[in-house]
């Protein structure tokens, strides 16, 4: 049997475990650092708190980070018959660039999840919002169906509105549904890592929340790089794995970018490379496979150059990482680039081999989910649960806004 087969013949059963409620974290700590941290590391576990992360660090490590913001994706319409429709919106599609479309005016399309969408079967929908002190008329449209989404058009009056100018008057941040609350407050500071400043994530990479600028300044003192990168995260990440093996999942497609800088220091240096988040991980595990098809085909076009679910298993991986990162570099400088934009599909399960990761700092997730799935491609498939046992043996907090982890 190939690893492709052993990878997709997994039952999602076997990546189970019972989580109450209550340990469910609701809200985050008042004082973020001062999290509970579960540290992995050679076999043995302790317990730590998150301030003292810069210290359990290796001194000549490079943390990576994403910098994406959450944007105020979900916006509530009302019907003249007074039915509430919610439009939950995943990704740009006119204009297909996240800088450029919360930078027009007057009209754009994106792909959305609509809530209560059999109340919504012909005709747009109207709202009116206060947009620093003017009163804007917004109109969605509907339009192709894709998948469980559609695409909603967005027009508004107002030529000098910008789409994230209406966002941040119209819009609400999208929490888990996990979490079983509505969105308050609190939740658009706390719901925002302290780094977070390229609008586009739906979700927020919840490992990056405990950090605050103390925690950072102290990696500063230490000798610890700080790098960023960025991932914007999509509803898929909360999509649960509904078959009974997970070859059967499809997994979400995440638009990356990352800056050339970093990819020519991570092809040249020796230094561990800690990831924050799952993903940072997938961000920078994806790197490879891009390299690797640049070796075949310098010339490769963007679509070409997409990482899809299953590539890490059906791959010949004849380069180092080094080289993969060079790939990318080189390609970069072809073509006058500063930042690699690309699109990742990638499944990280057990039988898969991390190649630049060394460390990731991460938080306790939901059972059956790929990211659990991620944490046991690098702790070992027959350690994931003691470590998960020892965090509910231990009143750890769970999920988005619960206590993190560290494995190294």
């Amino acid at each position: 049997m190939t690893t492709l087969d052993n990878v997709r013949n997994l039952r999602i059963a076997d990546y189970n475990y019972p989580l109450p409620d209550e340990r469910i974290a609701k809200h985050p700590l008042a004082q973020r650092e001062q999290c509970k941290v579960l540290m992995y590391k050679d076999n043995n576990i302790s317990q730590h708190i998150f301030h003292e992360v810069p210290s359990l660090l290796p001194d000549d490590s490079i943390l990576i980070y994403n910098n994406t913001r959450v944007i105020n994706a979900r916006l509530r319409f009302k019907k003249a018959t007074g039915s509430n429709i919610e439009i939950f919106c995943l990704e740009p599609v006119v204009p297909h660039d996240y800088q450029l479309i919360f930078q027009t005016t007057t009209q754009c399309t994106w792909l959305c999840l609509v809530g209560n969408s059999k109340r919504w079967k012909s005709g747009d929908l109207m709202q009116q919002v206060s947009v620093g002190g003017d009163n804007i008329t917004v109109t969605a449209t509907r339009g192709e169906r894709r998948g469980n989404a559609f695409e909603i058009t967005f027009a508004w009056d107002g030529n000098d509105i910008t789409f994230a100018s209406l966002l941040e008057a119209m819009g609400e941040i999208p929490i888990p549904p996990y979490l079983n609350r509505g969105t308050e407050k609190s939740d658009l500071t706390d719901y925002q890592t302290v780094y977070s400043h390229i609008d586009g994530s739906v979700a927020a990479p919840t490992a990056g929340l405990h950090f605050t600028d103390e925690v950072l300044a102290e990696c500063d003192r230490r000798g610890i790089a700080r790098r960023e990168l960025t991932l914007h995260v999509g509803a898929g990440t909360f999509q649960p794995v509904k078959s009974d093996n997970i070859g059967d999942h499809d997994m979400h497609t995440e638009f990356i970018s990352v800056p050339r800088d970093l990819l020519a220091e991570l092809a040249t240096t020796t230094r561990p490379v800690i990831a924050v988040g799952t993903t940072s991980v997938r961000t920078l595990e994806s790197l490879y496979y891009v390299g690797q098809i640049l070796e075949s085909n310098p010339d490769a076009t963007e679509e070409e150059l997409r990482v899809t679910q299953w590539m890490p298993y059906t791959t010949a991986c004849s380069i180092t990482p080094q080289q993969a990162l060079q790939n990318i570099v080189d390609y970069l400088d072809r073509h006058s680039a500063t930042d690699y934009l690309g699109s990742t599909q990638l499944m990280i399960a057990p039988g898969f081999t991390y190649r630049i990761v060394k460390g990731m700092i991460t938080n306790f997730h939901q059972p059956q989910s790929t990211l659990l799935l991620l944490v046991a491609a690098f702790v070992g498939n027959e350690n994931w649960r003691s470590i998960y046992d020892y965090a509910l043996e231990h009143d750890f907090r769970f999920l988005s806004y619960g206590d993190a982890c560290l494995f190294l």
